[in-house]
C-alpha cells in the first residue's frame, strides 16, 4: 500500500488541505493519505493552537474522502518532531510505502526542522506548489542540499517505490488558503 503522510497543525483544517491531499493521491498514485494532526509545532503556533481533539474532529469533518484518514496519534506516541514520527511509522509499518507530503512554503523552512536530513533519508518527499513559492521553494536551502535526489515531475507516480532520498516538486493548480489567514480573518 502507498500512503502519503501529510502533517501539520490543521489549525484549522481547510479546503487547501483537501486540495493538497487530492493532488498527492492523483499525481503520486497513492492509495491513502493520512493527515497527522500535530499536538504542537515547535516552530510556530505558540499560544495560538486550538486543542488537539477539536482540530482532529474538525479535520475529520472536512476530510470527506474515504481515502483520507485523520489522526492525532503523535500525541499518544509522545512525538513533537516530524523525524521522530516518521522513524516510528517506518519501524512499525515496514510493508507500507510512505511518502511525506508538504507544501512548497514548508520546503523553504525545512532546513530549520529538527533532523530535516533524516526526514529525507527515511522516505520520499512530495512538495506541492503554493502561490508565491513556485520559484522560491526549489531554491531553498534543503532543496539545494538534496538537489541530486530530485525526481522529475513526470516520474512522480514512481516516488512511493523509490529508495530515499528522493523528492519531487508538483506543479499545477494552487490553493492560496492558509490556516493563519483563516484564524486571523485576513
Amino acid at each position: 500500500m502507498r500512503v502519503g503522510l501529510y502533517g501539520g497543525s490543521f489549525n484549522p483544517a481547510h479546503a487547501g488541505h483537501l486540495h493538497v491531499s487530492r493532488t498527492a493521491l492523483r499525481r503520486l498514485r497513492l492509495d491513502r493519505v493520512w493527515w497527522l494532526v500535530t499536538p504542537g509545532n515547535p516552530l510556530k503556533d505558540h499560544g495560538l493552537l486550538a486543542p488537539l481533539e477539536g482540530r482532529v474532529a474538525q479535520a475529520r469533518a472536512l476530510a470527506d474522502d474515504p481515502r483520507i484518514a485523520v489522526t492525532g496519534f503523535e500525541a499518544a506516541i509522545g512525538s513533537r518532531y516530524t523525524a521522530d514520527t516518521l522513524r516510528w511509522l517506518v519501524r512499525r509499518r515496514p510493508a507500507l510505502h510512505f511518502v511525506w507530503i508538504m507544501g512548497a512554503d514548508s520546503l523553504g523552512t525545512l532546513h530549520r526542522w529538527r533532523h530535516f536530513e533524516d526526514i529525507l533519508a527515511l522516505m520520499p518527499v512530495a512538495v506541492i506548489d503554493r502561490p508565491g513559492y513556485t520559484l522560491k521553494a526549489p531554491a531553498a536551502r534543503a532543496a539545494r542540499a538534496f538537489a541530486a535526489a530530485r525526481v522529475p515531475e513526470g516520474d512522480a507516480p514512481t516516488l512511493a517505490g523509490r529508495h530515499p532520498p528522493a523528492w519531487t516538486f508538483l506543479h499545477g493548480p494552487r490553493s492560496d488558503l492558509s490556516s493563519t489567514a483563516l484564524r486571523t480573518g485576513a
